[in-house]
């Protein structure tokens, strides 16, 4: 589904992607991850649209997406949950949702059983300005309002980060239940605990070049995985 093809990406004269190559197949979840300033972000940027590689290819279903814009790439199926939420805060949790239907109205009743259905403290809460939800809550909304445009594809940035460990394990399981249902996920995780037990396959980003990739079991038991990101 989704093919990242030796990738080079700066910040003007700053270069923070060297040669990074990965796969996303459909009904998958792949975790790309890394500490904090690797480039992980960069990279999910460098797929939805604000950021054109420099070298290299971006593909999807087998066409390169790499130079569009992000408004020409959600149509093709692909949505970004950006690190921070960035919901409206002071529209209700429904009025959130609806934006996230704004680019495909189609169908938008049945996605909001669906979101309802993986979410349902967001339907209780449906009338309730955002900015009031908690910190989890409000996550749940970013990756609701994500799903609402019937992606193929969710590209997910640090889903848990700040989150309560209760939180977590919530947001974790929704996005288990989101693959289960049949959309496909490339996930951004400093909690690379929880994000090889959800994840089919995992690469782990090293100042922004790819170090090691496997299967969730192979990278789980790693000794330099485990020293590194699981406390070992």
């Amino acid at each position: 589904m989704l093919e990242v093809d030796s990738i080079d990406v700066a910040y003007g004269n700053v270069q923070v992607i060297w040669d990074v190559s990965f796969d996303v197949a459909e009904g998958e979840t792949v975790a790309l991850l890394g500490a904090n300033g690797v480039g992980k972000t960069t990279v999910l940027k460098t797929i939805c649209g604000p950021l054109t590689p420099r070298k290299g290819e971006v593909r999807y279903d087998g066409e390169s997406i790499g130079d569009l814009d992000q408004d020409e790439v959600v149509p093709k199926g692909i949505v970004h949950v950006p690190e921070g939420r960035e919901i409206f805060t002071e529209s209700t949790v429904e009025e959130n949702l609806r934006l996230g239907a704004f680019t495909n109205p189609e169908g938008k009743d049945e996605r909001f059983s669906f979101v309802y259905d993986v979410f349902p403290r967001l339907e209780e809460r449906k009338d309730q300005r955002a900015g009031t939800l908690s910190g989890g809550e409000q996550q749940m909304l970013a990756i609701g309002r994500g799903l609402m445009s019937d992606p193929d594809l969710i590209l997910l940035d640090e889903a848990s980060l700040g989150l309560a460990p209760v939180l977590v394990d919530d947001v974790f399981e929704a996005i288990e239940e989101i693959t289960d249902r049949g959309t496909t996920v490339l996930i951004v995780e400093q909690d690379v605990n929880n994000a090889l037990r959800i994840a089919d396959r995992g690469y782990v980003l090293e100042s922004g070049r790819i170090s090691m990739s496997g299967d969730s079991h192979e990278l789980a038991s790693n000794d330099e995985v485990t020293a590194t990101y699981l406390g070992g």
